[in-house]
């Protein structure tokens, strides 16, 4: 039952609504379906599947708000679940910020379903595998992977005539190489909306590469450096990342109320200053062939194109409904990806027009130091490599980094071609001056 057709989910919708006695109700019917396949040591270790629907029901009676939640779809409970919100929406205390439901809207077409990635079979799942497995086998390396496919769909109805329906798609992979000593490590990943160019071998091979290379890695001294960041060391799936710490720190009202590097000394924010290199032009877009994301928000909000940064200058943020309304600012939501726009240089190119520097794969154990300087710590990892004369020299021992991003954006050197990572697209940057403080022992 998990991806329910609009006309499926609409039935459903339609009949809580009738139970309803509230000033207000909204429904929200959520559904997922899909699997997963995970590789330690050159072999299969668990693999799974995962078929939910879920359905919220927000109850309102002035500015009082109570959410009640069923996975069963039965009249009978049907009826509890709205009950239950009416019960604790009597409860609740009135809210400060409340604002009312929205009305109908319209909403942008945006193709975040792929027919390719909802099809995956168990089949599919293990024959990638095995082809990531077999590359590491021949090589006499070893490997962990996971694979992950999701299929899901959201649906959303209220007393004031907003209707939202969405299906998408996504699947990503990861794989870490290892030589059979441990000194080596390599690291690869990729995701799509559409699986047609996926292959885990591909991706692999990269890992592998990196892998055998970063072998008896040799230690330098801590510093200031030029440094090559793949897209893996700028974005993430699963951990904190520098880009995206950047992209969650335009949100308005964290800016007007002095708790982000956008906040303006003595109130306001600064939006409209010019903040980063002129090359930086960061924008999102649900439409994007790329990286297509649902086209409206949780709250039922439509999603746009909107430009984040424009040539260097802070040209939006987003922001809740109440913030935009008290703060008189464009009602924009998140924006659920980003896209970085990037030159044509592949990351092959920035190493050769590179005297010394150093190549960075993957960031990992990202931490924040400082919220108002967006000053981040963390390690790199899985592979990294000195460059000398345009040429990698020899693998080095890994760092402790300290740097913000809007110090990184500042020091570009060079922006490469974008590619799609974590559901964002993002170039390879070279960035002078970037800051490593201590040595490392990990791999």
């Amino acid at each position: 039952m998990a991806i329910l057709s609009k006309d499926d989910a609409n039935t459903i919708l339609k009949k809580v609504l009738s139970f309803s006695k509230a000033d207000e109700c909204e429904v929200t019917l959520n559904g997922q379906n899909g699997g997963n396949i995970r590789t330690a040591r050159n072999m299969v270790s668990t693999s799974g599947a995962a078929d939910n629907v879920s359905l919220a029901v927000e109850s309102r009676f002035g500015k009082r708000s109570g959410v009640a939640t069923c996975n069963e779809f039965d009249e009978a409970t049907l009826r509890r679940t709205v009950q239950r919100a009416e019960e604790i929406a009597r409860l609740a205390p009135e809210s400060p910020e409340y604002m009312p439901f929205l009305g109908p809207q319209q909403y942008l077409t945006s193709n975040a379903y792929a027919q390719n990635t909802a099809g995956i079979t168990p089949d599919f799942r293990a024959k990638q595998a095995g082809a990531s497995i077999d590359l590491c086998d021949k090589r006499k390396l070893s490997s962990a992977a996971f694979l992950q496919d999701t299929t899901g769909f959201v649906a959303k109805r209220n007393s004031k005539g907003l209707e939202a329906y969405q299906q998408s798609t996504n699947m990503d992979f990861s794989v870490t190489v290892r030589t059979p000593d441990g000194t080596g490590s390599g690291y690869a990943t990729t995701d799509f909306t559409d699986i047609s160019k996926f292959d885990a071998a591909k991706l692999t091979q990269i890992a592998a590469d990196k892998a055998a290379g970063s072998v008896a890695a040799k230690a330098i001294e801590p510093g200031k450096y030029t440094v090559i960041l793949e897209p893996a060391a700028l974005v993430s799936n699963t951990d904190a990342s520098l880009l995206g710490a950047l992209m969650q720190s335009f949100d308005a009202r964290n800016a007007d109320e002095g708790r982000s590097f956008l906040s303006k000394k003595g109130g306001g924010n600064r939006k409209g200053e010019k903040l980063f290199d002129p090359r930086v032009t960061i924008y999102s877009d649900p439409t994007h062939a790329e990286v297509p994301v649902p086209a409206f928000a949780g709250d039922g909000r439509p999603r746009q194109k909107v430009t984040w940064i424009e040539k260097g200058v802070v040209k939006n943020m987003y922001s809740s409904r109440f913030w935009a309304q008290k703060s008189g600012i464009a009602d924009i939501p998140n924006p659920g990806a980003f896209i970085m726009e990037g030159g044509t240089q592949s990351t092959q190119d920035m190493i050769k027009s590179t005297a010394k520097g150093i190549l960075v794969t993957r960031l990992w154990y990202i931490r924040p130091v400082d919220p108002q300087t967006l000053l981040y710590t963390g390690l790199t990892r899985d592979g990294t490599f000195y460059i000398e004369n345009g040429k990698i020299k020899h693998p080095i021992k890994n760092f402790r980094f300290n740097e913000s991003p809007i110090i990184m954006l500042n020091n570009l050197e060079a922006i490469g071609r974008p590619q799609r990572l974590g559901g964002n697209l993002v170039p390879p940057l070279k960035i002078r001056d970037f800051t490593f403080t201590s040595l490392s022992d990990a791999v």
